[in-house]
């Protein structure tokens, strides 16, 4: 998608698809930028607004895990 899609609202179907992607352990930060447009740090920055403060940890610290272990992870 074009690089000006970042500035759009997105509607409530692709922040939960985006949310869906960024959740699963087989999606990585480059395939949700080459079918949403959003960079890692604005899917961080979606995932802090939509889940729960205890939630976006737990999440941030299992991509951190999987960093480590996998060369080409989140």
């Amino acid at each position: 998608m074009p690089d000006h899609t970042r500035n759009l609202p997105l509607d409530d179907g692709a922040v939960g698809e985006i949310v869906q992607m960024a959740l699963s352990d087989h999606v990585g930060f480059d395939h949700i930028q080459a079918v949403h447009g959003l960079s890692p740090d604005a899917v961080k920055a979606l995932m802090r607004s939509t889940l729960a403060p205890g939630s976006y940890r737990a999440w941030r610290k299992r991509v951190r895990q999987f960093g480590e272990r996998r060369a080409h992870y989140k």
